[in-house]
């Protein structure tokens, strides 16, 4: 115990340190939002990866996953890393870098806007931004109490602000710069703590096996205890593989449309940054997403369906959100424990800063600036993102300490919503000339409507849809939202092709050197 209170006060110090550092070298707006564009490879690739997988992957994620489909759930892994990291960086890294330095962008409202020739679509992409990503960030703090009520014996709603106080403090003072270095050795601890925990549920499972031989053997019996429980489910009942695969395509390549994951790329030094950034993205990928579905799978070497964490009324199932924290409190010795509190922690406090800067760029950049006050000074507009920063993190605070129905509900949508709005805009903008500001906005309120409505619709049994849901394996909430990512990639160049072509001038300012 006291060796974990030392542990999480250095930790917060160093969180705190780094943000005073980042103050010094943050003067104006591009450097607070973006590091100046002077991000190297290794900086930017952490950031990118602890941004991208959050304390959600670890905790309730994870357990679901792999309690409902096992090892399987490892294809989930290895869509994140191909095509999540190393494609997304091959594919969007130096076209979005080139792109929106022509354009003059600093984030996607922006990108729009200028990409499409069309003020108003950046006050929509801007709203969509607020009204998804604010519920987002303060879900990631989903799950995390249980741990912290067990190890620290400090009470949720104390935890929650401690969390988002050293977060609101390194943010608002240090911005991108202090963004990117705590993502650095928050990714750290998190390759440290997910190695470590591997290794060690490895061998506490090869002890309950009666077996030996480390992760082949526990992956071994992980298998084989997965298919005893699969045999006692109904096979109309079992879970759907078409749902894993919308899971797969959801999560990976959800990210390609996702403000806070591209502008990532927007910040990058320069070019000869992108190979390196996608190796080491990479690997990290390859090692926390192993880490996660892994050790979800190992759920059934550990529990039973007698012993499994159960919700209040027990005909709703297990609870997901105390499988793992229930798992490594009973198999995890203190001292480990301490360190995957913090990849918990890092995990959710890098996931957090990189949605608020989007958040109140939305504000300050796109709706502010773009629109009430274009000629706004550097000093005004530096010190309107620390501000909103600052009240963001609160919202995100009151949101997670309430958990308000209708938030919830967003939380839920958010991910569909934003991506399926987003994706395929960003995606034409950056490879197809033909793509008009018309298709692009029927494209993002098509993707935003699918996705909402799809959502609306899960678990709706209507005679008139009962045969494509049964089709489906069941209209989940990733099978809504994948569908709400694709039917726009079609609604935009049916739509361009029959609207007036963008002007030669904005194309070749846009295409310049690429």
């Amino acid at each position: 115990m006291a060796f974990s209170i030392v542990l999480l006060s250095v930790f917060l110090a160093g969180m705190i340190a780094i943000g005073v550092w980042g103050m010094r070298k943050t003067s104006t707006l591009n450097d607070f939002f973006l590091g100046g564009r002077t991000v190297g490879p290794w900086m930017t690739a952490f950031a990118y990866g602890t941004t991208y997988f959050s304390a959600v992957i670890f905790i309730g994620f994870g357990g679901k996953i792999g309690w409902g489909y096992g090892l399987k759930g490892l294809w989930i892994a290895a869509g994140n890393t191909l095509i999540g990291a190393l494609l997304a960086w091959f594919v969007l890294g130096r076209r979005t870098r080139r792109m929106t330095q022509n354009l003059g962008a600093m984030t996607m409202p922006e990108f729009l806007q200028e990409r499409y020739n069309g003020s108003y679509i950046k006050a929509f992409a801007a709203m969509i931004i607020f009204v998804f990503l604010i519920p987002y960030s303060a879900g990631v703090f989903q799950g995390l109490s249980y741990l912290f009520e067990a190890n620290f014996h400090i009470p949720y709603d104390y935890a929650l602000l401690i969390m988002v106080c050293i977060t609101g403090i390194y943010l608002v003072l240090g911005g991108y710069f202090a963004v990117t270095l705590t993502d650095f050795v928050q990714g750290l601890i998190m390759l440290v703590g997910a190695v470590a925990m591997v290794l060690v549920l490895s061998e506490k499972a090869n002890q309950l096996l009666g077996t030996s031989g480390g992760i082949p053997s526990a992956i071994s019996g992980a298998s084989e205890r997965y298919w005893q429980f699969l045999q006692s489910i109904p096979p109309e009942k079992q879970p759907s593989l078409f749902a894993l695969c919308a899971l797969v395509f959801m999560t990976s390549f959800g990210v390609w449309g996702m403000p806070q994951m591209v502008q990532k790329f927007y910040a990058i030094k320069d070019e000869s940054v992108i190979v390196k950034a996608a190796i080491v993205t990479t690997v990290f990928a390859i090692v926390i997403t192993f880490a996660a579905y892994y050790t979800g799978a190992l759920t059934h070497v550990f529990f039973d369906k007698a012993s499994i964490p159960m919700m209040a009324d027990m005909t709703k199932g297990p609870d997901y959100g105390k499988v793992i924290p229930m798992l490594l409190i009973q198999h995890l010795p203190s001292g480990l424990m301490a360190v995957i509190l913090l990849l918990i922690l890092s995990a959710s406090m890098s996931t957090l800063s990189s949605l608020v800067l989007v958040s109140a760029s939305s504000i300050a950049i796109d709706l502010y600036k773009g629109h009430v006050e274009p000629d706004i000074s550097k000093e005004k507009s530096l010190l309107m993102m620390r501000f909103l920063s600052g009240l963001f993190i609160a919202f995100s605070y009151v949101i997670a300490k309430y958990k308000f129905a209708f938030i919830v509900e967003l939380m839920s949508l958010s991910w569909g919503a934003v991506a399926g709005a987003f994706m395929a805009p960003f995606f034409y903008g950056l490879y197809w000339k033909r793509a008009t500001h018309s298709g692009v906005v029927a494209g993002m309120v098509s993707g935003l409507v699918v996705s909402i409505v799809l959502y609306y619709q899960v678990g709706n049994q209507a005679a008139s849809v009962a045969n494509i849901y049964k089709a489906l394996g069941g209209m989940t909430p990733p099978v809504s939202a994948s569908i709400g990512m694709i039917v726009p990639f079609i609604v935009v160049p049916v739509v361009s092709m029959f609207t007036a072509p963008p002007k030669k001038e904005l194309l070749d300012k846009a295409f310049a050197n690429i």
